[in-house]
């Protein structure tokens, strides 16, 4: 797994919107954040300097300091929200989407929310010890671009 820079962040791989709105997660984001257990995962809106959005398991999040975004938004935590659908709450958006074989499907819609389209590459980014990073923009992912090694995409 590369690092952009000496005590930088870790990356598992580049993953591209495909034409049918799929995305399929890098294998070493989904080992290592248990994700082949799952049937959805959880979205939240990146940060205004990467972009994107982050992804997290139900068990990871539930388990977390970070709760309470599932205790105060019930719509989110049962999935009676739309799939797909965001909700703001304290300055970030959040959803839920199906996981299907490593991957999910991103509708137009949401791609206009996180300002993502068809045909763009984003960078699976190691965040923290409960998410992941799908970044779209930013000085991480312009050395990812500049990178001399491999780095597998997905």
């Amino acid at each position: 797994m590369p690092q952009m820079s000496k005590g930088g962040k870790y990356i598992f791989g580049w993953s591209e919107i495909r034409e049918d709105g799929a995305l399929i997660f890098p294998t070493p984001a989904v080992e290592e954040y248990k994700l082949h257990q799952e049937q959805y995962i959880y979205i939240v809106s990146g940060s205004k300097q990467t972009g994107g959005f982050c992804v997290m398991s139900e068990p990871l999040l539930s388990r977390s300091t970070l709760n309470h975004i599932l205790k105060e938004n019930p719509r989110l935590a049962d999935k009676t929200l739309k799939e797909g659908e965001l909700i703001s709450y304290k300055g970030r958006k959040y959803g839920w989407l199906t996981l299907k074989d490593n991957g999910v499907h991103i509708s137009p819609s949401l791609m206009q929310t996180l300002d993502i389209k068809t045909g763009d590459k984003l960078l699976a980014i190691r965040s923290s010890d409960i998410a992941f990073t799908m970044g779209a923009k930013g000085s991480l992912i312009q050395k990812a671009c500049a990178y001399k090694g491999v780095i597998e995409v997905f």
